[in-house]
């Protein structure tokens, strides 16, 4: 158990849901995926993309300042979904001071579209153009966030993979803890619809090519083939210590783990990685007090049944309600585990179950006092957060 609460005062994303709490609320109350065809490689591919009034608002906030109109969309998207987050405090209120406090923001990809563009460029001519290297590197993301919001304090970025998002939580909640910092921006940020983002994805076997209802069939354990599908989104959160009246939620626990590698992408068929960080994050709390799992389930038939396999090896007979959004937005790699973490914090506002909709439950909560929120990177790099009703 963590030393005292931190506190969520603030969550915000963009994503296929959207970018207001009212409509990403509304859109999760929906049973159809958000999921597209888009022509990538020649091929028809299902992509989660951001709506279309979403998409003018980067392109505004790209054309606002001449210094952004060459910055990755993961940038943009950082940017965009920081602003919104701020505008919930009272962080940035005093005009006389610059605000501080820390930001940490990841992303599994980074400048995915710029740097292939850029490597078009050199194959092409032998050269590159002259911002190739300060517009394509990973610390690219916080750097730019922290000069658009003009704030004093550390500014960090890192990558491991899917579980980029939360392991800057962790990151968060450790200098909060540590009273290094008062309060801290963290979150992940992602834009991999390109077709060499796909085209990995697609050589390691594990994206859909669906003909079905539902093309992700993330949680669904009868599936016959991989099924899971790029997003593109962004969701950050600011952390406050203690529980203040405009907290959203608590996070009393945090657990983190990682499996040694049989394989660079591989998880144990009882995913002990996961096993580990979600009783770590449990703690002194005991397993039949949980009310939810907001599961990472990538929509492949391993990472599914074994994040699943791992739920029940934990919990025995009183496995929690467990859910998931990847079937309905796709999987946004680094910024996805923030989005789970979104997801928690309304199930507990609302107290109401976001199911899955093809997902048979022998019985669904009706009220959520603590929801645990998973995500794994590749080779078996698992976080798990233990959220509290404020």
């Amino acid at each position: 158990m963590l030393k005292e609460p931190i506190s969520i005062v603030a969550i915000s994303s963009l994503s296929a849901l959207g970018s207001t709490p009212k409509s990403i609320w509304e859109t999760y109350q929906s049973s159809d995926h958000l999921l597209q065809e888009r022509v990538l490689n020649g091929k028809k591919v299902w992509v989660g993309e951001l709506p279309h009034s979403e998409k003018e608002a980067i392109g505004k906030l790209r054309e606002s300042d001449s210094k952004y109109k060459d910055l990755d969309e993961s940038v943009l998207f950082s940017i965009y979904t920081s602003r919104k987050v701020l505008k919930q405090t009272t962080w940035c209120s005093d005009a006389a001071e610059r605000p501080s406090f820390g930001i940490n923001i990841g992303s599994s990809r980074g400048a995915t579209a710029l740097f292939e563009a850029f490597h078009d460029e050199f194959k092409n001519t032998g050269k590159v153009s002259t911002l190739t290297s300060p517009t394509t590197t990973l610390g690219n993301i916080s750097s730019w966030v922290a000069h658009d919001l003009q704030t004093a304090g550390p500014v960090i970025s890192h990558s491991i993979t899917c579980s980029t998002a939360l392991h800057a939580l962790l990151n968060g909640v450790a200098w909060l803890q540590s009273g290094m910092a008062d309060k801290f921006l963290v979150g992940g940020s992602e834009a991999p619809l390109t077709s060499f983002t796909v085209a990995q994805m697609q050589a390691l076997k594990i994206y859909s090519n669906a003909k079905r209802t539902y093309p992700c069939s993330a949680m669904d354990v009868k599936k016959k083939s991989n099924t899971m599908v790029l997003g593109e989104g962004a969701a950050m959160a600011c952390l406050e210590r203690g529980t203040p009246s405009n907290s959203l939620a608590k996070i009393i626990g945090i657990g983190y783990a990682t499996e040694l590698l049989e394989h660079n992408v591989s998880l144990s068929l009882d995913a002990k990685c996961f096993q580990d960080s979600m009783k770590m994050a449990m703690s002194d709390v005991s397993p039949h007090e949980i009310d939810a799992i907001v599961m990472h389930s990538p929509g492949t038939i391993k990472g599914d049944l074994s994040e699943i396999e791992a739920v029940h090896r934990t919990f025995g007979k009183q496995v929690p309600f467990m859910t998931t959004n990847k079937w309905k937005i796709g999987h946004t790699f680094g910024a996805s585990g923030m989005l789970s973490i979104e997801m928690a914090c309304l199930m507990l506002h609302h107290q109401l179950a976001i199911p899955v909709p093809f997902v048979t439950y022998s019985s669904v909560p009706k009220r959520f006092e603590r929801i645990l929120v998973n995500a794994v990177g590749f080779g078996g790099n698992a976080v798990s957060v233990l959220l509290q009703k404020a």
